[in-house]
């Protein structure tokens, strides 16, 4: 039952992106594209700066402070490794130590104020380099690379030594990498390989190795950024950078925690709007992981359902292991588009098909059946009795003669297929030796990706080392799992880029008639009753049931006979987090004598408790729609953040929410309704008409606009239940949960 008094909220995809942007339901708002320094409705930036990172990885010049050519000494082979770096881009050299006249034959400088020319990059060997660092911001280094250790990963007084540090940088406009870095930006990368490059960008140098030995793999590296604790130059910096650079084909990422968590959303930005693929192991799934990280690299991890959704929403191709980072980095920054994201399994046995095909569908994989006319073509070669609908079997012995390759061509010619993928489990020459040149010689003449998944644990076949390797267009894996990984995250990356629009873009940069109405409702530091929390909630439109505050039993009779029968009488007070806990709350009453009792019950229960009151509610009772909760939190990464879930009591039994961070559109809103468990209650079941997902969309953006708005003063917002009605009729809040920084 329910009445009219606030209309019912309806949308189209253009007034739900109106609101998600603008203000009240309208014409369609399209921003502009977001520039440096424009700032967003609380004053955060729209768009990542690109630092100009092209001198620190080709240098003119290099000052190496606490230089050695002493034997044994640590230092000398690091400066030994330095000088080799330096020849090989081209920059002088010059080191720097107190009592050495020269090191390795090269003239030594006593101390950074002799140096003879402005240095693009010092690397900085003391234990103490704060004033070194000091130093050489004096002389206006470019960047200065730090080394040591015992910063913020060893806690507050190393990160007070961290901060000096950073503070030093700020004034003087000098870069600085680390401390807690190492020599990985120095490493010799080969130049004898062509194609898209990997940029590498790790806080744990020796996490990044397994990506570094692509290369021997053939595949080509360009950067290797080791960012340390990240006193100034961050991941996000990188990030930035790498996604600008034009042989960089994909940008691979060990994360333990992030310094900014708008900064590298930002920069994640920049890469998507360049279909720049991104793939990151991220550390702190798990309470021990976070506190490892922290105590490596002193930085915050981050609620991992935050960071997981924030990645998802920007584009962030997230995985678990090296071995998926390596895998999935490599096929991501060589492969081309595809043409279609149909997955064929083709096998030479029905054992293998059938496990691979259930495990491309088990990962998401779409999985097209081959038309009739494709089977009778492929049953030219292949014996009747073998399935070739997809899975295709072979059976084995056409890839020893000219049927295996006219199999694979057929396959490839088909429209519905864009990835083929071929699982060879053990090595079977010479049969296998033939499948695999046939492979690579149709892959070199086709535009379809083609995925040779190589099972043997040896890996030193001629097969495997000088066949598959030495391709450039088959894409060669050693396990199943990853391989349809990396194939899973090949079409949703291509997927992404394709329909991506920026939502930096479009996010307010102004603030709306609502915003200063609410904050004219917000109480720093306290909890505002479910009164003046629906007053907040009326500020951005969103509906509330038709109910009124009084303070009688007089006043509540009269009121029900307003509202109309049956009503809900809830006690309304700043102090009262669960009112139903407590018995503060009466559902269905339907009559004056039972809304009188009630009052009083509730107002004897509250001073029983000690709670003070504004009043009671007595409002419209609202049923037959479903339970959601849509709410705002904070996280110490990413500010503000919204989450949608089945509500009521379900929020906190089964937990079913999904989360996004401001800003984001229409299309992210309706996917975070996509990820929810019980996303099918939405759509009716057991008789129950669809909900309004609609009503519930323009909701989730309009609480966004909350969250952008009001980000720095509200704590936390928990509208459940929302109740969402049948399709056509809205959405109401019924309770709301509002507290104030």
């Amino acid at each position: 039952m329910l009445g009219s008094t606030h209309g019912t909220l309806t949308t189209d995809s253009r007034r739900a992106r109106a609101i998600a942007c603008g203000e009240r339901p309208g014409p369609a708002v399209h921003g502009r594209p977001a520039e440096v320094g424009d700032l967003d409705v609380s004053g955060r930036p729209l768009h990542a700066e690109v630092p100009d990172l092209d001198r620190f990885f080709r240098p003119e010049s290099v000052a190496v402070i606490g230089a050695s050519d002493a034997e044994g000494r640590p230092n000398t082979d690091i400066t030994r490794k330095l000088l080799d770096w330096a020849g090989r881009v081209g920059a002088r050299l010059h080191p720097v130590h107190p009592s050495r006249p020269t090191v390795f034959g090269i003239p030594c400088f006593p101390s950074v104020a002799d140096l003879p020319e402005q240095v693009d990059v010092a690397v900085v060997l003391v234990g103490d380099p704060l004033p070194v660092v000091e130093e050489l911001a004096e002389a206006k280094a470019r960047f200065a690379v730090v080394f040591a250790s015992g910063f913020a990963e060893t806690g507050p007084q190393g990160a007070a030594a961290q901060a000096r540090l950073a503070a030093v940088a700020a004034r003087s406009g000098m870069r600085l990498l680390g401390p807690n870095t190492n020599l990985n930006a120095f490493e010799r990368f080969r130049d004898d390989l062509d194609g898209p490059a990997i940029a590498l960008i790790t806080q744990s140098g020796h996490q990044g190795r397994p990506v570094f030995a692509l290369q021997e793999l053939g595949i080509r590296l360009s950067h290797w950024a080791p960012t340390g604790n990240e006193a100034d130059l961050e991941t996000a910096d990188f990030l930035s950078y790498f996604a600008e650079r034009p042989e960089v084909g994909a940008i691979a990422a060990y994360v333990e925690g992030l310094k900014d968590g708008r900064s590298f959303l930002l920069a994640a930005d920049r890469a998507a709007r360049r279909g720049v693929p991104v793939v990151a192991v991220k550390v702190g799934r798990t309470d021990t992981g976070a506190r490892t990280a922290a105590s490596h690299t002193g930085k915050l991890t981050g609620a991992d359902a935050v960071v997981d959704a924030a990645m998802r929403q920007f584009g962030v191709v997230r995985v678990d292991g090296l071995d998926e980072l390596q895998d999935t980095a490599a096929l991501l920054a060589r492969a081309r588009p595809p043409r279609t994201d149909g997955v064929v399994v083709y096998a030479i046995s029905g054992g293998t098909g059938a496990h691979v095909a259930d495990l491309a569908a088990g990962a998401g994989l779409k999985l097209p059946v081959l038309s009739e006319a494709r089977q009778a073509e492929l049953h030219q070669w292949i014996p009747e009795y073998l399935s070739v609908a997809n899975p295709v079997d072979n059976g084995g012995h056409p890839v020893g003669d000219r049927r295996g390759r006219r199999i694979i061509d057929a396959i490839l010619a088909d429209p519905e297929v864009g990835v083929l993928v071929c699982p060879v489990t053990g090595p079977f020459p010479p049969l296998s030796d033939r499948l695999v040149r046939d492979l690579v010689d149709a892959a070199e003449r086709t535009d379809k990706l083609v995925c040779v998944v190589w099972g043997s644990p040896v890996g030193t076949e001629p097969a495997y080392r000088e066949v598959l390797l030495g391709s450039s267009r088959v894409a060669t894996f050693r396990t199943v799992g990853n391989c349809l990984t990396a194939v899973r995250a090949y079409l949703d990356h291509h997927r992404f880029v394709s329909g991506y629009r920026s939502p930096f873009d479009e996010a307010p940069r102004t603030p709306s008639p609502s915003f200063r109405k609410a904050r004219a409702l917000m109480h720093p530091g306290r909890q505002l009753s479910e009164h003046a929390a629906k007053q907040l909630l009326r500020a951005y439109g969103i509906r509330v049931p038709r109910e009124q505050l009084v303070t009688s039993a007089a006043a509540a009779v009269r009121a029900a006979g307003q509202v109309g029968y049956p009503v809900v009488m809830k006690a309304s007070g700043a102090r009262i987090a669960h009112k139903t806990e407590l018995g503060l709350v009466r559902i269905g009453l339907t009559s004056a004598s039972q809304v009188r009792d009630t009052y009083r019950e509730l107002t004897d229960i509250a001073r029983y408790e000690d709670i003070a009151l504004d009043g009671v509610l007595v409002c419209q009772m609202v049923e037959q729609g479903v339970e959601m909760v849509v709410g705002v939190s904070h996280d110490d990464l990413f500010g503000p953040t919204v989450t949608v879930g089945l509500g009521g009591v379900l929020v906190e039994v089964l937990r079913d929410t999904a989360v996004r961070v401001p800003p984001f559109g229409e299309e992210q809103a309706r996917g975070m309704l996509a990820e929810l468990r019980g996303r099918a209650l939405l759509d009716g079941v057991r008789g129950r008409p669809p909900a309004d997902l609609d009503a519930l969309v323009e909701v989730v953006l309009r609480v966004q606009r909350m969250a952008l708005e009001l980000g720095d003063e509200l704590a936390e917002l928990d509208i459940n239940p929302l109740m969402v009605l049948p399709r056509g009729q809205g959405a109401v809040a019924l309770d709301v949960l509002a507290v104030c920084r």
